[in-house]
Parts: C-alpha cells; sequence; structure tokens
C-alpha cells in the first residue's frame, strides 16, 4: 500500500523556520499588489480573462485536434516531434537526443515538466553536465532543491543563503557578495560561461501554437534566448496540454499570463521559435504523464492552467508553509489538484484538506479554474472525513438545532476571548491556534443576522 504524504508535519516544520516565514512575508505583498495594479490597469481585464478561459477549455476540447495539427506544422518546417506517454520515456527520448547530437553540455531553461520528470537526475546519470540558466533555478540547483514556487523558484532563499551557496560552489572570487546586485553580477559571469559551452538547449515551452508548429516561451531574463540561439540543438519538453490554436490565442493568453504572474503589462522576453534553424534542429517532447486520463475526467478544469502563481501568491496556507511542505513539484492549490492527480490520491490526496475554501484561488485564476470544487473532489475521491467533520455534516442538515449550537458557541467563544478580543487556543482546534490568533466573533451568526434582517425587512414593508 502507497504510504499517504504526510503534509501535517511538514506545514508544521515550515511554520517553525523563521528564516523561511520572513522570506515569504517579504515576498506576500509585492505578488499580490503588483498584480492587482496591472489587472486594475486594464479596464477590459474580465473580457481578457473570459477570452483566455474560452481558448483553454476550446484547447483541450479538441486537444488531439490540434496536437496532430501542430506536429504537422513543426516537421514540416524541419522539426521533429516526439511523444512521451509517461516520464520514464520522456526521459529517455531527451537522453537519446543528447547522445545522437554528441552533447557533453547543457543549458536548459526553467520547465515546471522537466521538474516533473526529474530529467536533470536523468541527463546527470548519463554523464552530461546540466546547468540550470534562469537565476532562481540556477540557485536551488546549487542547493539540490526543488523550485517551491512556479515563477520564483528560490522564493524561499535568503540573501545570505544565496551568499553561501556561491562561496561553496564558485570558490573565492572578486566582486562583491553583499549585495543583491553583486551577486545577481557573479551569477551572470558564470552563467555566461555555460552558455558559450553548451551543445543542446533544452527548454519548456509556455504554449504550442498549431496553425505555425511553433513553441512560444516568455521569460524576464534573457536565458531562455541564450540557451536557444548559442547551443546548436534545441530541445523543448512540455505537457500535450500547452497547444492552443492559433497566435492570436497564444497572445491572448500571455496578456493575462505576464498580469497573473509578476503584474507586468508583458513579461521582457517573449520568444516563438518556429522550425528548426538553419545550422541546427528543433526537437520538440511532448509529455502525457497522466494528462491525458486527467482529460477524461471530471477534474479536467485543471489542465487549463498556464503556471502563472497567482493561486499560490493568495492563497493563505501556501504562504504560511511555502512550496516545499507539498512535498512535490507543484505547490499551492493548483498542486494540491494536480499533484493527486499525476501522482495519486492515495499517496497525495491530503494535500486538498490544506484549503479553507476561502476562495481567492479562484477569483485571481486568469483562465477562471474552478480550485474549490476541484479541490472538494479530492477530498471526496480521498475520503477518510474526521469524526469532527461527520458531526458538523450531521448538525448542518438540522438547521434549528444548528442554529441554536452555532449561537451558544459565538457566544462561549466570544467569552473566551475577551478580554483581548482573540482567541489564543480553541478545543479541538489546536491545529490552528498553535501558530495564530483568531479573532473573536463579533455580534451574532450569519444565521441569526439574516432572519433579523430579514423580519426588520418584512416590517418595513408592511
Amino acid at each position: 500500500m502507497t504510504r499517504a504524504y504526510d503534509f501535517r508535519s511538514a506545514s508544521r516544520e515550515a511554520l517553525g523556520r523563521v528564516q523561511l516565514q520572513d522570506s515569504l512575508n517579504r515576498a506576500r505583498g509585492g505578488f499580490v499588489d503588483h498584480r492587482r495594479d496591472a489587472v486594475n490597469a486594464v479596464p477590459e481585464f474580465g473580457a481578457l480573462r473570459a477570452s483566455a478561459t474560452a481558448i483553454r477549455e476550446h484547447s483541450l476540447r479538441y486537444l488531439d485536434h490540434y496536437l496532430c495539427v501542430f506536429e504537422e506544422k513543426v516537421r514540416a518546417r524541419g522539426g521533429r516531434v516526439h511523444w512521451a506517454r509517461d516520464a520514464a520515456e520522456a526521459r529517455d527520448i531527451v537522453v537519446k537526443l543528447c547522445r545522437e547530437y554528441g552533447a557533453r553540455t547543457v543549458a536548459k531553461s526553467k520547465s515546471m515538466v522537466t521538474e516533473e520528470i526529474d530529467l536533470n537526475d536523468a541527463l546527470q546519470s548519463a554523464g552530461l553536465d546540466v546547468t540550470e540558466t534562469d537565476l532562481g533555478e540556477y540557485i536551488i540547483q546549487l542547493a539540490g532543491e526543488r523550485p517551491s514556487h512556479i515563477i520564483a523558484p528560490a522564493v524561499h532563499k535568503s540573501r545570505d543563503d544565496i551568499r553561501e551557496l556561491f562561496e561553496s560552489h564558485h570558490g573565492p572570487r572578486d566582486g562583491d557578495r553583499e549585495s543583491v546586485s553583486g551577486l545577481v553580477d557573479e551569477a551572470r559571469w558564470v552563467l555566461r560561461e555555460r552558455f558559450a559551452g553548451a551543445d543542446v538547449g533544452i527548454t519548456g515551452a509556455n504554449f504550442l501554437v498549431a496553425e505555425t508548429g511553433s513553441v512560444l516561451i516568455v521569460s524576464n531574463e534573457g536565458n531562455v534566448d541564450l540557451s536557444v540561439d548559442l547551443p546548436s540543438r534545441h530541445i523543448s519538453v512540455t505537457g500535450i496540454e500547452k497547444v492552443v490554436p492559433g497566435l492570436n490565442d497564444a497572445m491572448s493568453l500571455v496578456r493575462v499570463l505576464a498580469r497573473s504572474a509578476s503584474g507586468q503589462a508583458m513579461t521582457t522576453y517573449c520568444r516563438l521559435f518556429t522550425g528548426a534553424a538553419e545550422d541546427g534542429s528543433l526537437d520538440v517532447v511532448l509529455v502525457d504523464n497522466g494528462r491525458s486520463r486527467i482529460l477524461g475526467g471530471d477534474l479536467a478544469d485543471i489542465l487549463r492552467c498556464i503556471r502563472c502563481g497567482a493561486c499560490l501568491n493568495h492563497c493563505p496556507v501556501y504562504m504560511a508553509t511555502g512550496g516545499h511542505a507539498y512535498g512535490w513539484v507543484y505547490p499551492g492549490p493548483m498542486g494540491a489538484v494536480l499533484t493527486p492527480l499525476l501522482v495519486g490520491v492515495g499517496r497525495y490526496g491530503g494535500l486538498a484538506d490544506a484549503s479553507t475554501f476561502c476562495g481567492r484561488c479562484e477569483s485571481v485564476c486568469p483562465v477562471s479554474i474552478p480550485l474549490p470544487r476541484l479541490l472538494r473532489s479530492i477530498r471526496t475521491q480521498k475520503g477518510g472525513n474526521s469524526t469532527l467533520l461527520k458531526l458538523w455534516g450531521w448538525l448542518a442538515r438540522r438547521p434549528a438545532l444548528y442554529a441554536a449550537v452555532t449561537s451558544l458557541g459565538a457566544r462561549v467563544l466570544r467569552g473566551l476571548a475577551a478580554p483581548r478580543g482573540r482567541l489564543g487556543r480553541i478545543p479541538f482546534a489546536g491545529a490552528w491556534t498553535d501558530v495564530r490568533d483568531l479573532p473573536a466573533p463579533q455580534g451574532g451568526t450569519f444565521y441569526t443576522r439574516w432572519h433579523a434582517r430579514r423580519r426588520q425587512r418584512k416590517k418595513l414593508n408592511g
């Protein structure tokens, strides 16, 4: 029997790490504020979001058709398309391509799918020297860790952490290691050598454009361009769900992606790769790895995800625990759905318990994924509701009793909170109050207040 992942223990450990909490607190405001400002600057953002949602829904509905069109266009322009049923097959394809090209060194840009299939380990086991060229990914590669965020892989690292990593791996160097700009300059010089000497560049893809056979990648550092333009061989590894019908569709998605991810109107670099270069190649590895199975089920909406990270940035759970507590590649609300579907509900279904269903994730998702509904479905599949939840369900089906109990509970909690006005401990809710105080209930319950307003309205209407 597969052992279930213990998110509770992992989150408790994360909540106790002072440096992690400081890093997450610093990141929280920037992500949320920048997205809000970028969205508010576009009055038609709601229409853009509806259009993006429709594009992703249409693409998934006719996924087989658009994948075949994409493959045909890539081959017509001198490229090759390789189909991988699972992670092992995807790894084998990439390793064989590198051997075919006589590669010894690889420059690799940030890609969640390559993390998903553990590509770096496979390449290194095959004797290849692999360098992650996104700054955040490079930092966590040195640390031997997985990304803790979709768009900011090293968001959990402090400047001191990075300085120690550079001192350990780069050795003594002239230059400033005390400032952020000095550390960035050092990484830039180290990575330039890796770009110049790479035999193969490996990237992911934000979108695949069926009508032109193009791979579209957005970035802010320019490392994607250097990873592709300097090596003579380009291998793009991506999930099958990334395909869209046309260029206009892809650019519509880029408009909501950038605003939702980093609060930009557009990322610094937006690059289309179409066909093989005159002196090089383009190989696209399309990874299924369970996506076809998801597509045919009730939770297919999760495949609309464009990996912006907005649901993470607005999630009170993720912003308290960070990404590593989720135990695999994809963290936050989208990860709490996708990870169980890809790896197994029996092992990772407990991630869905880490949700208050506040709905912020759905409200900020640029393609309107109904994450609370999907999380509830994962909980249902997992089963094993606690005794307290079963008791609450029994009570909720009896409105009069429910109103009496909740009214009494609100008065008791208000009394326990006096005179501080907040609760440091609640019976049977230690998991909530061990690391936070909760505000005391104010006034009556929603049920009693709703009935009071209803009676008042009737009285005013005669």
